[in-house]
């Protein structure tokens, strides 16, 4: 039985704040950018940079994370200088109610440490009716205009640093991972190769104009977005395909185990780098006694 798109996702529903941060360790080596087909190997430190953009009134306020010069481990640096290297760019979207500051650093950390441009908006009022309306959706798109845009903008510092051959990932949870499952279906984004939608529901029917990489991520006793709708979305899109099941998880408990974390940034290697090294890790990464490892690959 097909099972009806919902607005499961309330107004009042919390993204992912309030979870714990889950970091990966300190100490490696920097290291320059991969080539295709391989992806660095060894950590960065994080630089962070705002961009106040717009798409017509709509405020786009972005925190770029990306691979920095110096010391791997701790915080992110403000203004840091940017690493050597050419890096693909993975967007990720929060929750409804959280931030980039938030519970998502145990994704936007890792993956900028690992060799990643990482550009973060934060919607500061979110209206859940703008994921299922489209204007979500766009946003990110016109970001991903922005982030291309920054790789040939005289005097930024991330100009030349942007992999723009490679294709865009997004990416996001709760109302991110609807608005990332949008970009591949109701809003297709073409340029995207690569998609981590977490905690999501399914925003619409695949139409072909997106051929990406999808890993979903569920907890299966989430309360607010069902997984039998993230399920239906996994069997309507073609493969390459996997998801990722946090067996007794709810709708933001697995955002702090280390597990989905390494899951998503080796996904993303094998998405944006053509890594198959971190392919073949993936089952591996995922594996647990209380979590479910599906794939199409």
């Amino acid at each position: 039985m097909t099972v009806p798109r919902r607005r499961f996702l309330a107004l009042g529903a919390a993204g992912a704040a309030g979870v714990g941060l889950s970091l990966l360790g300190a100490g490696q080596t920097p290291a320059v950018a991969g080539t295709r087909g391989t992806a660095p190997t060894t950590r960065f430190a994080v630089g962070v940079r705002q961009y106040n953009w717009t798409r017509g009134s709509r405020k786009l306020t972005t925190y770029v994370y990306y691979p920095a010069k110096g010391a791997p481990g701790g915080s992110p640096v403000t203004n840091a200088p940017v690493a050597d290297g050419v890096f693909p760019a993975c967007e990720y979207t929060h929750g409804y109610g959280a931030n980039p500051q938030g519970a998502a650093q145990s994704f936007i950390r890792p993956m900028a440490a690992a060799g990643f441009i990482v550009p973060a908006p934060y919607f500061a009022n979110p209206d859940i009716g703008d994921a299922y309306n489209g204007n979500l959706p766009k946003d990110v798109s016109e970001i991903l205009t922005k982030i291309t845009a920054l790789n040939t903008a005289t005097g930024d510092p991330l100009a030349g640093h942007v992999d723009t051959a490679a294709g865009f990932g997004v990416s996001g949870h709760s109302m991110g991972g609807m608005t990332s499952h949008g970009l591949l279906t109701a809003w297709p984004d073409p340029r995207i190769a690569a998609a981590v939608p977490m905690s999501t529901v399914d925003m619409g029917n695949p139409g072909g104009a997106v051929h990406a990489k999808v890993l979903f991520i569920h907890g299966d006793k989430d309360p607010t977005c069902p997984i039998s709708s993230a399920r239906q979305a996994y069997r309507e899109l073609a493969s390459p395909k996997a998801f990722l099941t946090f067996r007794g998880a709810n709708h933001g408990s697995y955002l702090s185990d280390t597990r989905a974390a390494t899951t998503f940034v080796d996904w993303m290697r094998w998405g944006l780098y053509g890594d198959t090294a971190a392919r073949d890790r993936l089952r591996g990464d995922a594996s647990s006694g209380t979590t479910t490892w599906e794939s199409a690959l």
